[in-house]
């Protein structure tokens, strides 16, 4: 299973971006993708999860800003964030959970300017 995660970048407070995560070597369809972020010094948390049914779930921090979604087709998962917050920079991972094992992307940072 391979993730790899990008569309990260430098923008500005207010500002919006669009991770994207691309999927190999699992039936893609079929798995919850989970959205994760490292801000700078602290530990990695939850951000998204978006199932195999679509139902999406997000931590109440990024609530009615951040949006998750997903193309099987593609095989591709997003997250669109809207009206970034400094408090927001952070290392974005995508991961997945196949056979009781967890799967991430590298990473993709995002960074927030005042």
């Amino acid at each position: 299973v391979q993730l790899q995660a990008s569309g990260g970048g430098l923008v500005q407070a207010g500002g919006s971006l669009r991770l994207s995560c691309k999927a190999s070597g699992i039936n893609f369809s079929l798995h919850t993708m989970d959205w994760y972020r490292q801000p700078p010094g602290k530990q990695r948390e939850w951000v998204a999860s978006i199932t195999s049914g679509h139902d999406t779930n997000l931590v109440d921090a990024v609530k009615g800003r951040f949006t998750v979604s997903r193309d099987n087709v593609r095989r591709m998962a997003y997250l669109q964030l809207d009206r970034l917050k400094p408090e927001d920079t952070a290392v974005y991972y995508c991961k997945t959970r196949r056979s009781g094992a967890d799967f991430w992307g590298q990473g993709t940072l995002v960074t927030v300017s005042s």
